[in-house]
């Protein structure tokens, strides 16, 4: 049966006007959820998974930085290496808005350790960091010899595999790693992982809790 037109245009009123009160209400269902994760995750402390192992590396600056220039601070590592063509830039994009939503006060740091130390010389690292805009006094990037870096890496409960010759598609697909960030405690143990990418992943979620857990290792002695 044919309804009249203006029957017609109050139905498509009427249904547009309910297609907008659920999408409403699953947008204040999503964040309900996400605000009850979030206390869910603050009303308990941080698991340890371990501490982190020492370490002696060069900075962006050339300078020797260890494991103890980051005693009494919170800090966030990944891995990545300058000539990377892929994870690499959103994984630096993502931990300069972390740098940037870091209060004035916080004395957290941030650490992205180079899987290819070899081509990845301060002088290299320093031009990234400068590309990323990162504050040299909060984000350090380090370099070392394999071995030292290696170390670190598997402390980090991170990984790096360098592909083998004629395994890379181009010259900047040299390593397959982590694409995760990990949060270490101001006695240098390891407290968080979060991966802020891939499938299933929302990224918006995920770098919230980063900052959540951030700031709760703050508060702790």
């Amino acid at each position: 049966m044919n309804l009249p037109a203006g029957k017609r245009s109050r139905k498509n009123e009427w249904v547009l006007w309910v297609g907008l009160l659920l999408l409403v209400a699953t947008i204040c269902l999503a964040f309900m959820l996400a605000h009850l994760r979030m206390r869910a995750f603050l009303g308990k402390p941080l698991p340890v998974y371990g501490p982190i192992g020492g370490f002696i590396l060069t900075n962006q600056n050339a300078s020797a930085f260890a494991l103890g220039d980051l005693k009494g601070h919170v800090w966030v590592a990944d891995v990545f290496f300058t000539r990377c063509a892929g994870p690499c830039l959103k994984m630096s994009r993502q931990m300069k808005e972390l740098q940037d939503t870091l209060p004035p006060a916080s004395g957290a740091r941030l650490v992205s350790v180079t899987t290819d130390p070899l081509y990845d010389t301060p002088t290299v690292l320093k031009n990234y960091a400068e590309r990323f805009g990162a504050d040299p006094n909060r984000w350090l990037f380090l370099t070392g010899s394999k071995q030292q870096v290696t170390n670190l890496i598997g402390s980090l409960k991170l990984a790096a595999v360098e592909k083998k010759p004629g395994e890379a598609a181009s010259t900047s697909d040299l390593f397959i790693h982590s694409t995760i960030f990990v949060v270490i405690d101001k006695q240098s143990q390891l407290r968080g992982i979060f991966e802020t990418m891939g499938e299933g992943v929302d990224p918006d979620q995920a770098k919230m809790l980063l900052r959540a857990a951030v700031r709760r290792l703050e508060r702790e002695p």
